[in-house]
């Protein structure tokens, strides 16, 4: 009886063996598999990133295109602004979109650089934010403009609650920033702007790399975003008449101010000083979005290219996302 206890003891214990081993087996071999998938994604990843930078390159040539056809303007010819062009590549796709940038207003035109201080508040390009809202039935528009204006100025100086003592008080206390954004979702961080007035704004307000007064190019600006025309003159310009003076674009677009000012929708215009000279008929700021599909994967990203005075494209900024 004892040597057969032993024999089954014996067996049990090398049951128990084979079934720790097994398991060890499978950990082993899991680690395996999910190593080999990170590796496998890693690469994939990494060929997406390579496909998107050359679709950046063609974007580049693209750009060059446009500005060779006329260094003077911008216009729609060749239908480019917005339309998203595929090429395919081996196991999958690359989507660019290449588009105007400043078809929208300039958040940080509410401020300006200074020889006193990096920047300060700018008068105009608050009215012009203040105006911007009100039209589009945004809520205390004149309050917001004046909260981002504080919110880019380099001093502590301002309204109560809009400098940094009105943020430190907060539950997560912070402080302005003192600069320009650098891109349009840091606009829910200042005070007012909720996700409702940021989804109302959102589709009409960019964050160029410049304090200038909003660069539009009316050669360019969509019908949809008259408005922006409206806001800029400060209500000089009404929606409606702005929508009908982009209706009348010619095929080529306008090549100076007097043409453009001079048409009968315009008629009775008034910009205030600085307002005139703001609408451009040459695209200074291009965007590109890029999606590849590769392997069942996707990899975003946006891009930001300057056209300089002598049409030389330089890239200003590149993110591995799409904006928000």
């Amino acid at each position: 009886m004892k040597r057969r206890h032993e024999e089954g003891a014996a067996l049990l214990t090398v049951l128990l063996m084979v079934a720790v081993i097994g398991i060890i087996a499978v950990g082993v071999l899991e680690d395996i598999r999910f190593g080999l998938r990170r590796s496998f994604n890693a690469q994939v990843g990494g060929q997406a990133r390579w496909y998107a930078l050359g679709g950046e390159q063609m974007a580049r040539s693209r750009i060059d295109q446009l500005l060779a056809h006329d260094a003077g303007k911008t216009s729609l010819e060749g239908d480019w602004n917005g339309r998203a062009v595929e090429f395919p590549i081996e196991g999958g796709v690359i989507q660019a979109r290449v588009a105007d940038a400043t078809g929208c207003f300039n958040l940080n035109s509410v401020a300006e650089a200074d020889q006193g201080e990096p920047f300060r508040r700018r008068e105009l390009g608050v009215r012009q934010l203040a105006s911007l809202m009100t039209l589009l039935g945004v809520p205390n528009g004149p309050d917001l403009a004046e909260s981002l204006a504080q919110w880019i100025d380099s001093n502590d100086v301002g309204p109560a609650g809009l400098e940094d003592d009105g943020y430190a008080g907060s539950k997560t206390p912070y402080r302005t920033a003192g600069a320009p954004l650098a891109e349009v979702s840091e606009l829910r961080a200042v005070r007012g702007f909720d996700a409702k007035v940021y989804a109302m704004l959102r589709p009409y307000v960019c964050a160029l790399p410049t304090t200038d007064l909003s660069p539009i190019n009316v050669n360019t600006l969509p019908q949809e975003r008259a408005v922006l025309l409206s806001a800029v003159t400060l209500g000089g310009v009404s929606p409606e008449s702005a929508r009908q003076a982009l209706a009348a674009r010619p095929a080529g677009g306008w090549s100076d101010l007097e043409a453009f000012w001079g048409q009968k929708a315009l008629a009775g215009a008034a910009p205030v000083d600085g307002v005139r000279d703001q609408i451009r008929f040459r695209t200074r700021y291009f965007s590109l979005e890029s999606r590849v599909g590769l392997a069942g994967g996707e990899t975003f990203m946006t891009s930001l290219f300057e056209a300089g005075p002598t049409n030389r494209v330089r890239l200003v900024a590149r993110r591995w996302t799409l904006e928000e």
